[in-house]
């Protein structure tokens, strides 16, 4: 029997609850349809600096990096607002997607109609929903350099976020957007704040040129990431799939989560490339 490992990362807060049902549902998948998954458990976020000083252990990047997928649960809490700033227990979420290369974020939101009522937009406005965001992940101003609090003398100081992104990068999140929008409406609506961030302009110029050149059976617009901010609650159904930059694919896919009713209503999945040999993506 070919099995699967799967390594599971509970973290905090409602994480450890959300993973124990997972754990059912793994449970019963093995005993009912043979389906080979082992498990192991890690720690990440609060829970790992509170047992080793740390956002997550060496060890258990080690187990992250030779698993088949890592399923994560939540990080975080007021417990460690005070912690060091490269020891927060976001680090330990950021030094996975980063090390495991996971570049492709899908954010899925979908109304089913059963929790229609728990979004705070009009049933009429949201009945039916089913949108995709795809966003960058290991890129953009969360990993960008420099990166840094510099003190200016005089009791001033200036923090330093680096935005930027390179044309490969660019290119294979696009591409991940437009291959999906093949299996769905066949839309790409491409976000980004090329009026007043040079990054911008460059996401703007490489998407159409990769449109152009691999998928003209694919449309495609272009909208201001505020703007489309201010589209998903106007009216969210005109979206089929939107690609978007690792900053405003934050923003974007929370704001999704609300049409749906709670951020717990949008599921994450995060891969990378696939693997040259098995043509595996790492997830």
């Amino acid at each position: 029997m070919t099995t699967r490992s799967l390594f599971l990362l509970p973290g905090d807060g409602i994480g450890p609850e959300a993973m124990a049902e997972v754990t059912k549902l793994i449970d019963h998948m093995n005993a009912a349809e043979n389906a080979g998954f082992v498990t192991d458990t890690g720690l990440v976020g609060g829970s790992a600096f509170d047992a080793h000083g740390e956002a997550i252990s060496e060890t258990d990047m080690e187990k992250a990096m030779a698993a088949d997928a890592v399923l994560f649960g939540a990080v975080g809490g007021p417990k460690w607002d005070g912690v060091p700033y490269d020891k927060r227990p976001e680090a330990g979420l950021l030094r996975l997607r980063k090390d495991m290369q996971l570049f492709a974020n899908l954010r899925p939101a979908i109304c089913y109609p059963a929790l229609a009522d728990a979004s705070s937009l009009k049933r009429d406005v949201i009945e039916g929903l089913d949108i995709l965001i795809v966003r960058e992940l290991t890129g953009g101003v969360y990993f960008g350099e420099p990166k840094e609090i510099v003190d200016l003398g005089n009791g001033q100081k200036r923090g330093i976020d680096t935005q930027v992104y390179d044309t490969f990068e660019i290119e294979r999140i696009s591409g991940v957007a437009f291959e999906l929008a093949r299996t769905r409406a066949g839309k790409v609506c491409s976000m980004e704040k090329r009026n007043v961030m040079k990054s911008g302009v460059l996401w703007n110029e490489v998407v159409t040129a990769t449109q152009a050149a691999h998928y003209a059976d694919v449309e495609l617009t272009h909208m201001l990431a505020d703007a489309g901010g201010m589209q998903l609650v106007r009216w969210p159904k005109q979206f089929d799939v939107i690609v978007t930059d690792n900053l405003f694919g934050d923003m974007l896919s929370d704001v999704a989560a609300m049409l749906t009713g709670s951020l717990g209503m949008l599921p994450s999945a995060s891969l990378g490339a696939p693997d040259a040999a098995t043509g595996k993506r790492k997830a």
